[in-house]
């Protein structure tokens, strides 16, 4: 029994279990119940005063609201949710919701102040005035934000404030009474929302209006639809499988994607979350599975967090291999990644004959990606449409990137065979292009003149084989890991694709091409720990590591810990292994379930 409520990270006399099963930044599918068997799973529905009765699984709590001033919430479940032992419907929690002033009066304080218990109300006032939310022992099962619907009028206000109770409260569910609806619930889930309720789908149903996936329209008479609630209530069990299989399959920036054209303050509300996302460290992963595609099909994909990421990585951290910034030769990009793959790169790599020039390519969205990096994520892992088209922020991204790289470096020639023009006051650019597509005969030779001759010009030299795969190595370390320092003079060895990094005759990493990263033995454990080459994690000194890594386990954190990214371990000031982490940082020590996963111990 303890063993499970540690997992839940609660006490024995907690009242809500749950863990969550699927993750992709602040969008999360959460278990309900016992973990080894739930009987619920997110997102769900939470009955209002005036529902009609349905499926439990579907709609796992309750929630009431009495006529008194200020108001009692009464929040409980419909099924046995409370551990340890889930035998009867349980938790149930009330509370005071206090007085509530319009968020447009946030100077305001509301007087009353709202209470505080398992299922926790909050307002913008309240964010803005009640210092007992700062309160690090406040960790409430159920986070209820109680004026959404005003907030969501608010430009950016509602974004805003999911986005503190979710960092603030990680391991609890989040409700926005009154908000949600089917055409909204995937937008929601991204930003954070966890339980919804069919109070706006009674008002479509009122007025003969159904809420769909796609938006609410009119019901179509020749089609003998309806708008009463047990179609309001199919469209609803639709949304909600779309969310699920989205969160399942790693597609759900598509699906919000999708859905947020069908309201143009869905749109702004997009916008402004992934403006508000870029300043959340330990939000993005740092490793995803050979199969996950980045979907790049649409103009929202712009202001995404991962894009503005690698661009601050290439433009600040970024270093070409060493001596390999004399001659840099630009690329277009190929549908295939990694692009050494496709027949164009191929073409091109013969054209340029050479190892000794530093080679980029221009891409949309990413803007550049080096060749040393073409494995990493996420540019190994984008999907974009290839048109030839460029959008203004497309351009603008990549004139950046490229006036910052060549600033950073000592380019004395640059080959250009991207398509693109570029300019530059005291480095000759030579454009083998001229008008011809990448790939023809005529412009692969001016291509291979144009290395030829910036080679003999600056006495540049080749590199071997091994030296290629170190220097791809050691880049895709400065980007996944702190530093590429315990990588020096390592010998490389295996057959392609699954190299190994060893030191003498002892192996210190296995390229995984599974995860588009390293697997570390505990070889390397200790000279990780001397470079601090990766984020810590500090376990209380009184608790045995027998598991993987819980939340009550935790003393202290890197709070830039990115999903997938290793970790080492240490207890009592002495490291004693590696964990792989399942959790990002902001989720951290709250959220229960497990941060990651045990990889190695001393």
């Amino acid at each position: 029994m303890l063993e499970e409520a540690m997992a839940f990270g609660l006490s024995m006399e907690a009242g809500l279990g749950r863990t969550v099963t699927a993750r992709y930044r602040f969008a999360r599918q959460w278990a309900l119940g016992d973990r080894k068997s739930p009987v619920a799973s997110t997102p769900a529905l939470v009955l209002i005063d005036g529902d009609q009765d349905i499926d439990a699984h579907l709609a796992p709590f309750r929630s009431s609201t009495n006529d008194k001033i200020p108001a009692t919430l009464t929040f409980e479940s419909r099924l046995p949710l409370s551990p340890p032992d889930f035998l009867e419907p349980s938790p149930k929690w009330s509370v005071s919701i206090g007085h509530v002033l319009p968020p447009s009066l946030d100077e305001a304080d509301a007087g009353e102040p709202a209470g505080t218990a398992q299922v926790l109300p909050v307002s913008w006032q309240r964010l803005n005035h009640d210092a007992s939310l700062t309160d690090k022992t406040l960790n409430p099962d159920v986070v209820v934000l109680v004026d959404s619907v005003q907030l969501a009028a608010q430009p950016g206000r509602l974004v805003e404030a999911i986005t503190i109770l979710k960092r603030r409260f990680p391991g609890a569910l989040l409700w926005t009474p009154g908000l949600g609806g089917p055409d909204n619930l995937a937008v929601l889930t991204w930003f954070g929302v966890d339980l919804f309720d069919m109070a706006r789908s009674r008002q479509a149903s009122a007025v003969g209006v159904l809420l769909t996936e796609q938006g609410p329209r009119h019901t179509v008479e020749s089609m003998d639809e309806t708008a009463d609630m047990e179609q309001q209530l199919t469209h609803w069990k639709s949304a909600i499988a779309s969310v699920r299989a989205a969160m399942a399959s790693d597609q759900m920036r598509s699906l919000v994607d999708r859905q947020s054209l069908t309201s143009p303050r869905l749109v702004e509300h997009l916008r402004r979350h992934d403006l508000l996302c870029q300043q959340v460290p330990g939000l993005l992963s740092s490793h995803v599975a050979s199969d996950f595609k980045f979907p790049c099909h649409s103009v929202s994909i712009q202001s995404d967090p991962i894009i503005t990421d690698w661009e601050s990585f290439i433009s600040t951290e970024y270093k070409a291999p060493t001596g390999l910034d004399n001659i840099l030769v630009l690329l277009p990009c190929s549908a295939r990644k990694p692009y050494r793959l496709s027949k164009s790169h191929g073409r091109f790599i013969r054209a340029i004959g050479t190892s000794a020039c530093h080679e980029v390519m221009i891409t949309s969205p990413l803007g550049l990606v080096p060749r040393d990096l073409e494995e990493a994520w996420p540019a190994a892992h984008y999907d974009v449409p290839v048109t030839g088209d460029w959008t203004g922020d497309e351009l603008a991204r990549i004139q950046r990137m490229f006036k910052t790289l060549v600033e950073r470096h000592n380019y004395q020639r640059i080959i250009n065979h991207s398509g693109m023009e570029f300019k530059h006051e005291s480095i000759e650019i030579t454009d083998t292009r001229q008008g011809d597509s990448a790939g023809s005969h005529e412009a692969l030779e001016r291509l291979t003149e144009a290395v030829r001759a910036a080679v003999d010009v600056l006495s540049a030299r080749g590199r071997k084989t091994e030296k290629i795969l170190l220097d791809n190595f050691a880049s895709i370390a400065r980007k996944q890991m702190k530093t590429d320092a315990w990588i020096t003079d390592m010998r490389v060895r295996g057959k392609p694709p699954r190299y190994r990094l060893e030191s003498g005759q002892t192996q210190m990493a296995l390229w995984s091409i599974e995860r588009s990263g390293f697997s570390l033995p505990k070889a390397v454990i200790p000279a990780l720990a001397e470079l601090k080459a990766l984020p810590e994690i500090h376990l209380h000194s009184d608790v045995v590591w027998k598991g993987d890594v819980f939340g009550p386990l935790i003393e202290s954190f890197d709070p830039t810990i990115r999903a997938g990214s290793d970790l080492l371990v240490y207890q009592d000031g002495s490291v004693i292994g590696l964990a792989r982490a399942h959790a990002p940082g902001w989720e951290w020590p709250t959220t229960p379930g497990r941060l990651a996963k045990s990889h190695q111990r001393l």
